[in-house]
C-alpha cells in the first residue's frame, strides 16, 4: 500500500521551515529551516521608525532550500507519493506586484527599494493611516470595521498600502495590485502569470483586508476613494472571491516541479496566516484558546457555525478562516518573545561593545542569558511591592488595537535588581494574555482552556507556569515543535485528497500534548491583586499620556 506524503511550509519572522509529513499517520519524515540572509543582516529595516521589510528573494531561496532538503531524505520513488503543498505566513505582510503578479522588488529598478518589498506584520510605519481609516469608517451607515473588532490597525493591509502609496510615487505607479504573502507564495508555486488570476485566501482577506460575506466582498470603491483618491481602482483588482485553506489553487508548475524534483500533479493549497494553520496543527477545539507564542502571540478561538454577534476589540472574526464550517476569532499581542529579546539585548549591549559581537564568550552569554534569568526568577514569590510593567513595547494588538501605545515600568527603586525587572517583563506579557481572555469572556464567548504552541511554550516552563497562575487556568502545551508547519501539512492532506475535511486530518495526523501546567494556588491571589494594579496603571497611561 502506497504512503501519501505532504509538505507544510511555515514562513516565520526570521526564517522559513518546511516539514515532510506522512499524511496517513502524521509522522514527520524530515524538516529544514532557512534563515533569511537579508533579514539577518538587518537590511531594509529601521527600528527607530518601526520599519520592517523583507525581500521576496529570501522567501524564494528559502522555500527552494528547505523543500529540497526535506525531500533529500526520501527516495525518488517516494517523491512520486507527495500529493500536496500548503503554506502559511506571517500577516498582514503585503507587497506590491505588477500586472503579471511579479513582486516589484524582484525587478531590477526596485531591487533595493524597501517600499517595494514585503511590509512585515510588525511594521508600524502606517499608524497615521490606521487612525485615518478608523475615523473615516465612522462616516458610513454600514460599519465596515465590525468584523475586525471595530478598530483597524497599522499592522494590517489597507493601512500599509495607503502609507506606501503616499510616500513612494514610483512604487504606487508601478503597482497593479497588492498581495498578501500567504497568497503570493501559492501563486508563485503554481506558475501564476497574471495578477488577475491570483486566488486570495479568506483568512487574510477577512482578518486584515475588510472582506466579509455580509458586504459581498470588500467595502465598496466609495469607501476607499473618499478615504484617499490615491486608492482608486485598488479594491476592484482584489476581486470578490476568497478561498478557505482546504481549497486547491492549482498544481505545481513545471518550473517548480523541476526545481524540487516533484510532479506537476502535486496540488498547492490556498494560503493562510501562521497562527491559523498553527491552531489546526495544535489540534484546536471549539472554545479553547490556541496561543501561538513566538516573537508576538496570535490567539485563535473557533466557534461552531456562525456567530450571531460581532466581537469587539479583536483582530477579526471570519467564517472558515481556521476550519471550514466554524467561525475563526483572532486576537494577539504585538510583543511577546520580542519583549524578552529586547530585555536580553539591553543586558548584552555593553558586552558586545567591550568585546565585540563575534566574541565566543559574548555569544555564549547571549544564548544563556534568558534561561539563566528564568532559572533565578522562577523560585521568587510574587509580592505587591515588586516592580510592575506594562507590555506595550510594540504597541497593543488586543484588545482594541493601538500601536501608538508605549510600554512603561512602575515601582522601581535602588533595590530593584535584574531578576525582579525580568520578572516584571514576563508578568506583563502574561497580564496581556489575561486581557485577551477577558475580552472574549466579557462578550459571552467562553474560554474553556488554553492550548499553547510555539517556541516560548516549548522552551520556557517559567513563563508558562506564571501564565497559568495569572490566568488561573490550566495550559496544555502541544507536543509538536513545528505546529504551524504541521498545520499546513494537515491542510495539504485535505487539498491532496487524503482526507475529506480538516477535522479528520487533525485526528489522524495530530501529535497530542506533552505537558500541562496547572495554577499554583499560592500565587493566584497575589497575581490577581497585581493584575488589578496593571489595569489601573495601563488605563492611566492610555488615557492621560498616550491618548490618540
Amino acid at each position: 500500500m502506497k504512503e501519501n506524503y505532504v509538505i507544510g511550509v511555515d514562513f516565520g519572522t526570521d526564517s522559513v521551515r518546511s516539514v515532510l509529513v506522512n499524511a496517513d499517520n502524521g509522522k514527520e519524515i524530515s524538516s529544514s529551516v532557512f534563515y533569511y540572509p537579508r533579514w539577518k543582516k538587518g537590511l531594509y529595516n529601521d527600528a527607530s521608525i518601526n520599519q520592517f521589510r523583507q525581500h521576496p528573494q529570501d522567501y524564494i531561496d528559502g522555500i527552494t532550500h528547505t523543500i529540497n532538503e526535506c525531500l533529500a531524505d526520501i527516495s525518488e520513488n517516494d517523491r512520486k507519493n507527495v500529493v500536496a503543498i500548503s503554506v502559511d505566513t506571517t500577516g498582514s505582510t503585503p507587497i506590491a506586484v505588477n500586472k503579471e503578479g511579479v513582486a516589484l522588488s524582484l525587478l531590477p529598478e526596485f531591487s533595493e527599494n524597501p517600499n517595494a518589498m514585503f511590509i512585515l506584520w510588525k511594521d508600524h510605519t502606517s499608524v497615521g493611516e490606521a487612525k485615518e481609516i478608523n475615523a473615516h469608517a465612522e462616516k458610513f451607515d454600514t460599519n465596515y470595521l465590525k468584523y475586525v473588532g471595530g478598530v483597524y490597525s497599522s499592522e494590517w493591509f489597507w493601512s500599509k498600502i495607503l502609507h506606501i502609496s503616499r510616500i513612494d510615487e514610483k512604487v504606487r505607479d508601478a503597482a497593479y495590485t497588492w498581495v498578501e504573502h500567504c497568497d503570493w507564495i501559492p501563486f508563485v508555486l503554481t506558475g501564476g502569470q497574471s495578477a488577475d488570476s491570483l486566488k486570495r485566501g479568506v483568512c487574510a482577506a477577512g482578518h486584515k483586508g475588510l472582506w466579509a460575506e455580509e458586504f459581498k466582498g470588500y467595502p465598496p470603491e466609495e469607501f476607499f476613494v473618499t478615504l484617499d483618491p490615491i486608492l482608486k481602482g485598488q479594491v476592484e483588482k482584489l476581486g470578490i472571491d476568497t478561498h478557505s485553506s482546504s481549497h486547491s489553487v492549482g498544481n505545481l508548475s513545471a518550473e517548480w516541479a523541476e526545481q524540487l524534483g516533484l510532479s506537476t500533479q502535486v496540488k498547492v493549497g490556498a494560503g493562510a496566516f501562521d497562527c491559523h494553520m498553527g491552531a489546526v496543527g495544535g489540534e484546536i477545539e471549539p472554545y479553547y484558546l490556541s496561543k501561538v507564542m513566538g516573537t508576538s502571540t496570535c490567539d485563535i478561538l473557533v466557534v461552531p457555525g456562525e456567530l450571531s454577534i460581532t466581537v469587539e476589540g479583536i483582530c477579526g472574526q471570519v467564517n472558515g478562516s481556521v476550519i471550514p464550517g466554524m467561525t475563526g476569532l483572532e486576537a494577539g499581542q504585538s510583543a511577546f518573545g520580542d519583549a524578552y529579546a529586547w530585555f536580553k539585548n539591553l543586558l548584552t549591549w555593553p558586552l558586545k561593545q567591550l568585546f565585540g559581537e563575534d566574541d565566543e564568550q559574548v555569544k555564549l552569554a547571549e544564548d544563556k542569558l534568558i534561561p539563566l534569568l528564568s532559572e533565578k526568577a522562577s523560585p521568587v514569590k510574587p509580592k505587591a511591592s515588586h516592580p510592575l510593567a506594562i507590555d506595550w513595547l510594540n504597541g497593543r494588538r488586543t484588545p482594541y488595537a493601538n500601536q501608538n501605545l508605549k510600554a512603561a515600568f512602575f515601582d522601581l527603586n535602588l533595590s530593584t535588581d535584574v531578576i525582579l525587572l525580568y520578572r516584571s517583563v514576563v508578568e506583563s506579557t502574561c497580564f496581556g494574555a489575561k486581557k485577551i481572555v477577558e475580552c472574549f469572556v466579557d462578550q459571552n464567548i467562553p474560554v474553556k482552556g488554553i492550548i499553547a504552541l510555539g517556541g516560548v511554550a516549548k522552551k520556557s516552563p517559567f513563563v508558562m507556569q506564571m501564565m497559568s497562575d495569572i490566568l488561573n487556568m490550566p495550559i496544555r502545551v502541544h507536543r509538536s515543535e513545528q505546529t504551524c508547519a504541521l498545520g499546513a501539512a494537515m491542510f495539504a492532506a485535505v487539498v491532496g485528497g487524503v482526507y475529506t475535511d480538516v477535522e479528520t486530518a487533525m485526528k489522524a495526523m495530530g501529535q497530542g500534548f506533552d505537558i500541562e501546567y496547572k495554577p499554583n494556588a499560592e500565587n493566584v491571589g497575589i497575581y490577581a491583586q497585581r493584575y488589578a494594579k496593571y489595569n489601573e496603571l495601563s488605563e492611566l497611561l492610555e488615557k492621560n499620556i498616550y491618548h490618540v
